[in-house]
């Protein structure tokens, strides 16, 4: 099985007829993809209140992703230790529960910076981030080369599948040492995730500019790239119940009509994307 969907519901505009309120954007977004990649959780935890609203304006079937806190994975450039490590993991599991009692928490996504490369420290640090997730399903992404190294690939991927971490399968742009290859591997029987970071060069990694973060993700896949991706799934299938597949290439609103050719590509169903407006000087 294979399921699409976008990284965050807000910024799709082109998923929303005018007049849709923000806060009615989750129902119409669900109509669209069966799961959704919950990314404001990395900037701060939702109250419980927030997270059972989202739950209940979605169908039985729809699945929710939640984006570790960005204080659980150290993207402060401190990692934390593990006392406090606990002590922020308590508040983010218990605001996350309404997904869990609903049956819709499909993993909680990990994804660490790119300066946690591959040493002994790190990696007590996942097993210890992974206890304390306990049955909970925890999917890892790394963006430090090192992890998938000729050395260290085939330890990473058996860790992996040793402590129960789902795989976080990235197609990102190549820049070492802040990216990593995709290694298309599933460490989990049930849950595979693939993220649609784009291939933006230029834009990935240059940190220093005022507008890194809103030309990080400009990219907008091509057929002939989408297409060697639904090959490569379908291969993936053979690993892995299911295929949970994200487009966070939001920055030049490509992400939602990108998953719509891959799914079409899939032959799945898709509903038509709203119509365009046009710009006044169009």
């Amino acid at each position: 099985m294979i399921a699409i969907g976008l990284a965050g519901w807000g910024d799709h505009d082109e998923l929303y007829n005018p007049g849709v309120r923000a806060g009615d954007k989750l129902a119409h977004y669900a109509k669209h993809y069966p799961i959704v990649e919950v990314d404001s959780t990395f900037y701060a935890i939702p109250s419980m209140e927030t997270c059972r609203r989202w739950s209940d304006m979605t169908p039985p079937a729809f699945s929710f992703i939640v984006k570790a806190y960005k204080g659980l994975t150290g993207h402060d450039r401190s990692q934390p230790g593990f006392t406090e490590l606990e002590s922020t993991m308590k508040p983010f599991l218990e605001s996350i529960q309404p997904f869990w009692e609903a049956g819709k928490l499909k993993a909680v996504l990990c994804q660490y910076p790119p300066w946690f490369d591959c040493t002994r420290e790190n990696v007590q640090v996942l097993r210890e981030t992974k206890s304390l997730i306990g049955d909970l399903p925890a999917a890892l992404e790394f963006r430090h080369q090192s992890w998938f190294s000729d050395t260290f690939r085939a330890k990473t991927l058996q860790f992996m599948r040793s402590e129960g971490w789902i795989h976080s399968i990235c197609d990102e742009p190549q820049v070492a040492p802040f990216s990593v290859p995709t290694v298309l591997q599933a460490t989990h029987d049930q849950v595979t995730m693939v993220r649609m970071h784009g291939r933006n060069v230029s834009g990935w990694s240059q940190r220093g500019n005022p507008n890194w973060r809103a030309v990080r993700y400009l990219y907008n896949y091509n057929r002939s790239e989408l297409q060697e991706w639904a090959e490569q799934l379908r291969s993936l299938e053979q690993q892995t119940e299911e295929i949970c597949v994200v487009f966070n290439n939001n920055s030049g609103g490509d992400a939602a009509s990108n998953a719509k050719q891959l799914m079409n590509l899939l032959q799945m169903d898709t509903l038509p994307l709203a119509p365009r407006q046009l710009d006044l000087f169009e």
